[in-house]
């Protein structure tokens, strides 16, 4: 069975977990605020709906080494970010325009 076009183009998923323990976390480093930027660009940008863009938040995605984490599918583009400044660019070079942005791109080795 063939499967047509997926119903979103792309998604994003912004790691939101604080560990209870006190160890590293996203949600330590604004990735609430992150998130929330992110899908107010998407929409501001005309990028939101069926065919377009679906910005989402998750649990822990296990990459907190290299947090705050997002990640970009179906290219599975991983995102370290700082600030809304690096949320902006993700949106207009990746999310908008399908380009990696290669300086914010997670280190493969990073786990958790």
């Amino acid at each position: 069975m063939s499967q047509g076009p997926s119903y979103y183009k792309r998604h994003i998923f912004f790691c939101l977990n604080l560990r209870d323990n006190g160890e590293q976390s996203c949600a330590q480093h604004n990735a609430q605020g992150a998130f929330d930027r992110c899908k107010q660009l998407v929409k501001a940008h005309g990028l939101s709906g069926p065919g377009k863009v679906r910005v989402n938040k998750a649990g822990c995605l296990d990459r907190c080494a290299g947090g705050p984490v997002a990640v970009v599918y179906p290219e599975a583009v991983w995102y370290s970010y700082v600030d809304e400044h690096d949320i902006e660019e993700i949106v207009e070079s990746h999310l908008k325009n399908g380009v990696v942005v290669e300086r914010l791109v997670t280190p493969p080795h990073l786990g958790r």
